[in-house]
């Protein structure tokens, strides 16, 4: 397995320096933050996304994904949602990302069935633009639709190769979903996977990998078991929680734990 970490846990950090932190601590890849408030977002022009591309390529650093914040299955109007989709996707195909990352984001005012409904349409429209620029979209196991099950709810309904799913173990996890359980359920449309720790159930504060609760370990041999040989990204949710530790810091004994488990589950 290869391993990414998200520019959430350094917010607005410069690319250059994202890189040198990567090679510095053995990481093959990023996913990056597309929000406004970050280097990379989809307002970039041609020339700083073609920048962009060039840092990474010279690096020899890839770009997993774009985190994006689309909510598929929000009440709003279809358009809305689809444009910004497409917009990832745009700079997603500029950059030479093959993923981009969306939230569910269904509401307590809607029916499971009429988010799945929803959130089904609205991917469905837009896998056919990323069939075109050869980006595949991921939701994100998180929200209204946090486990495996959950999310298999909304891909079942899709059937395109084109859209994919995101495994953050965190949510599957509170949403009382055994690893086993959410691999079984996602494993076929698996982009990537979110690792993270976090203090207990009940306060999801990042801490350093393997210093938590989240059952990393299973998560590992589970996918160990099943020969899966994709991405582990870990997403180290600073830009939520300023006072945790800075995660610079962080990655080397971080890459330390995670080579450990791939290990150990060997």
């Amino acid at each position: 397995m290869k391993l990414a970490f998200s520019t959430l846990g350094v917010p607005g950090l410069p690319v250059p320096d994202v890189l040198r932190l990567a090679t510095a601590h053995g990481y093959h890849g990023i996913e990056l933050r597309a929000h406004p408030e970050e280097p990379v977002h989809p307002g970039l022009s041609p020339a700083e996304r073609a920048d962009v591309a060039a840092e990474f390529k010279a690096a020899g650093v890839e770009i997993l994904s774009l985190g994006g914040y689309a909510k598929v299955a929000a009440p709003c109007e279809d358009d809305i949602v689809i444009t910004e989709v497409r917009h990832l996707l745009e700079l997603a195909r500029d950059l030479g990302a093959p993923y981009i990352r969306v939230f569910p984001g269904g509401t307590e005012h809607q029916s499971p069935e009429e988010a799945d409904a929803v959130a089904a349409r609205r991917l469905g429209r837009a896998a056919e633009y990323a069939a075109d620029v050869g980006v595949r979209i991921l939701l994100e196991t998180h929200d209204s639709h946090r486990t495996g099950a959950d999310a298999m709810r909304i891909l079942g309904l899709v059937g395109h190769r084109q859209v994919g799913v995101v495994w953050d173990v965190m949510h599957t996890w509170l949403g009382g979903e055994q690893p086993s359980d959410s691999f079984a359920a996602l494993s076929p449309h698996l982009g990537y996977v979110q690792v993270k720790d976090i203090s207990s159930a009940d306060d999801t504060t990042p801490v350093p990998l393997g210093a938590g609760t989240l059952p990393l370990t299973e998560c590992v041999e589970v996918l160990s078991r099943h020969n899966w040989d994709g991405w582990l990204c870990w997403e180290y949710e600073k830009r939520w929680y300023p006072d945790v530790p800075e995660l610079p810091e962080l990655l080397g004994p971080g890459r330390e734990h995670l080579a450990r488990l791939l290990n150990d589950s060997a």
